[in-house]
């Protein structure tokens, strides 16, 4: 069985990243984001609360965000492993991890903050389905539209730059300690992520020691 988390800025390729890990080791990948995304879609009681908090360009409280990944692999579907991305995000998150689960390695998608503008304020969300699109790397055939439903393509309520700012700001004051704490015991694996996507997910099997793609 292997148990991996990915921690990286915004736009670093989490998910990504995370899915290719996953389809490859027939491990099950679990999206913290994906998860509220979904409670928001589906107008939910949860789905009402972060989307304020996304608005307003937070980051989800330890509370919800411990309850919501408690929820999700107290189903015991991943007979294989796991593969967690978007959680944990504070000292304490990773100090509840550590206490519930035996991790085999967590990697660092590192990205500089010029890199993670570029990317998320290039990012669109399908109104209707849900798709994600990058307007630098991964443009709909039509411009403004869903190439899967044709739904209108939107900009992510989070995705402003008074938003994003204080999301960076946030991020850089938690993850390092974050990466301290998994790093005493030898976990972490920092891969640059600016490369394509191939190369990265290359580099990080490289450095976990599994099979390469």
């Amino acid at each position: 069985m292997r148990k991996y988390v990915i921690i990286g800025a915004i736009g670093s390729g989490k998910g990504t990243q995370s899915g290719l890990l996953a389809r490859d080791l027939d491990i099950v990948h679990i999206s913290v984001g994906d998860i509220f995304r979904w409670h928001v879609k589906n107008h939910t009681k949860l789905g009402a609360q972060v989307r304020r908090i996304m608005a307003a360009g937070d980051l989800v409280g330890d509370d919800l965000a411990e309850s919501v990944v408690r929820e999700r692999l107290d189903q015991h579907d991943w007979n294989y492993g796991f593969v967690v991305d978007g959680f944990p995000r504070s000292r304490r998150q990773t100090e509840f991890f550590l206490e519930s689960y035996d991790i085999d390695g967590v990697i660092h998608l590192d990205l500089p903050d010029e890199e993670v503008r570029r990317r998320v304020l290039g990012r669109r969300l399908c109104s209707r389905c849900g798709m994600d699109y990058n307007l630098i790397a991964d443009r709909p055939t039509e411009e403004g539209r869903c190439d899967v439903c044709g739904g209108e393509l939107v900009t992510r309520e989070d995705d402003t730059e008074d938003a994003l700012a204080g999301r960076l700001r946030d991020y850089h004051g938690k993850t390092d300690p974050i990466l301290e704490l998994f790093g005493r015991k030898e976990y972490v694996v920092t891969v640059d992520a600016r490369p394509g996507i191939d190369e990265v997910q290359r580099t990080l099997r490289e450095k976990l020691r599994l099979p390469l793609p």
